[in-house]
């Protein structure tokens, strides 16, 4: 886990090491949810401060 306090973005990876997604959706409270297939490898929050 991961936080970039300049950009308020919370990272989560559940692959270790980390691995690049091949597809991602945004959902409507702007969380992006990372995938490799049909597999959940991590999640971005954003603007994780004003949760």
């Amino acid at each position: 886990m991961m936080f970039d306090a300049e950009a308020d973005v919370l990272y989560i990876n559940f692959q270790q090491p980390a691995v690049a997604a091949t597809n991602s959706e945004v959902t409507d409270d702007d969380v992006v949810i990372r995938y490799v297939d049909d597999e959940v490898i991590g999640l971005t929050i954003l603007s994780v401060s004003q949760r």
